[in-house]
């Protein structure tokens, strides 16, 4: 909290119970935030940040306990959330994609009224993103549907912050740099410790611990639906906040293929847009698409998809398989079971002339809940009965289960726990041993360093080719940034 700032209490929840069937999401949690201060809230999947939230912002009415904004516990829902200055910005981003971004300022913000409410919410949301994104190039004439996700990522966190008269005083963040490269993120982060300077309070809830640490004033840490820490940040370092959430931290090093470039390459690509190097992996190999957001990896991950496949249908025999990064646009089928979610791409290997074997699906669903640790009580539960975190490990698990040698990903681990990502991690290492290829776009910068060669894009062309121990930060920024023209 800064210093001098008076403690105001801004929401308090005591006591919350929240039960869904037989699953304790929450279980006598109690959270308290102040004006001035940034607190960190961490956990894994499934742990009941996503429920708490929702129970400040009125979204849920809990089952037993008090919420209470500015010291008045008379009052809950939405509508009195909004009232004192609550705003949060969700994981699944929550943007109507057919409208405008104005028009989607204009839904947030219902004070923007009168003939000219257009041109004012279009003056609000340019001046909220230069602030806090300087340098930016979003149109904001277009449709969210024709922005990426970074993109939609930014707009939402931008018509949070902007306020008509008062600023909001308190923004949740939920997972708020999933979609956004690291530059845009210490953008951000930056712009919520100067929020957080002038009294406004940030709850940020982030799978990325340096984020946390270097940001966070305080730091909760729940767990099974109960917090189990609750300390200022400068007692926390990365081990015991991994710690602290129940998970164990490895020391061994990440081992690199000592096998790259073996044989023939198992996928290629012609330079893209006319120059820069071309792209090629081979058998066993990790390779990393790396570079600023936006600058076409996903649409080289999609080409090289489609170069294999000529359309998006499944097929019995599949080379290859697709980690869809926007899960709620293209990942998921909402009206459909977990289990359905992951075996889709593997009816053909799970049905026999055709009809799908029932028990070998049942097992193929538990075996990756138990590989994955998917936290569901019954995988026919809904997909969308699962934290965002867990719905993406439905997702990677989807792919991994197939008999496909070359897998696509998409920033897979957007929103995933520390914990899980270090079980994610072996498994692809082990299956990069057997020899399946992995072709993985990331917005991580240690996700990143994992792989055994590096391609960094700039303007939609790949500029530069990283190798073993040249894959670090300051050459991959070098290469983001450089004004070469790429051979």
């Amino acid at each position: 909290m800064t210093d001098g700032m008076p403690k105001t209490e801004v929401v308090a929840a005591g006591g919350i119970k929240v039960t869904f069937g037989a699953v304790k999401a929450l279980d006598g949690v109690d959270l308290t935030i102040h004006a001035g201060e940034c607190v960190g809230l961490v956990g894994h999947n499934g742990a009941g940040k996503s429920t708490i939230v929702n129970v400040i912002n009125g979204s849920l009415t809990p089952h037993a306990g008090t919420v209470s904004y500015g010291g008045d516990a008379g009052q809950h829902g939405i509508s009195a959330a909004r009232a004192n200055g609550i705003r949060c910005v969700f994981q699944e981003l929550s943007l109507c994609p057919n409208l405008t971004v104005s028009e989607n300022v204009r839904i947030m913000h219902e004070d923007l009224k009168g003939w000219n409410w257009r041109s004012r919410a279009l003056a609000l949301i340019k001046a909220q993103l230069k602030e806090i994104f300087p340098g930016h190039d979003i149109d904001c004439d277009s449709t969210i549907d024709d922005l990426s996700i970074a993109e939609r990522q930014m707009v939402e966190i931008a018509i949070s912050f902007a306020g008509i008269g008062p600023r909001p005083k308190l923004v949740i963040l939920d997972e708020p740099t999933s979609s956004l490269d690291a530059g845009l993120a210490a953008q951000l982060m930056a712009y919520v410790r100067r929020f957080v300077a002038e009294g406004g309070s940030v709850l940020l809830i982030s799978h990325i611990l340096g984020e946390i640490l270097s940001t966070s004033d305080r730091i909760v840490v729940m767990k099974d639906g109960r917090v189990v820490a609750d300390r200022v940040a400068f007692e926390f370092n990365s081990r015991s906040l991994v710690e602290a959430m129940g998970s164990v931290v490895r020391e061994r090093e990440w081992q690199r293929s000592t096998a790259m470039k073996a044989g023939s390459s198992v996928l290629s690509m012609s330079p893209r847009r006319g120059h820069g190097l071309a792209f090629e992996a081979y058998r066993g190999e990790i390779v990393g698409l790396a570079g600023l957001g936006g600058h076409g990896q996903t649409e080289a991950l999609l080409e090289l998809y489609l170069s294999r496949n000529s359309n998006w249908w499944a097929a019995r025999r599949r080379e290859t398989a697709f980690v869809a990064g926007d899960r709620s646009l293209n990942g998921t089928f909402a009206l459909w079971s977990i289990l359905k979610n992951l075996s889709i791409t593997s009816l053909g290997e799970l049905s026999s002339r055709g009809m799908i074997d029932r028990s070998r699906e049942d097992r193929l669903g538990e075996d990756w809940k138990k590989r994955i640790e998917i936290r569901t009580p019954d995988m026919q539960n809904r997909i969308l009965s699962l934290s965002g975190g867990n719905q993406q490990k439905v997702l990677f698990a989807r792919a991994l289960a197939t008999a496909a040698g070359i897998v696509l990903m998409d920033d897979p681990m957007r929103g995933v726990d520390v914990g899980t990502k270090q079980e994610v991690y072996e498994i692809l290492r082990t299956e990069a041993m057997s020899g399946r290829t992995f072709i993985w776009y990331s917005t991580e910068m240690d996700e990143i360093r994992l792989c055994d060669r590096v391609y960094v894009f700039r303007e939609g062309a790949i500029v530069a080719e990283l190798v073993r121990d040249d894959i670090t930060e300051k050459n991959i920024l070098a290469a983001s940034f450089s004004e070469e023209k790429a051979a």
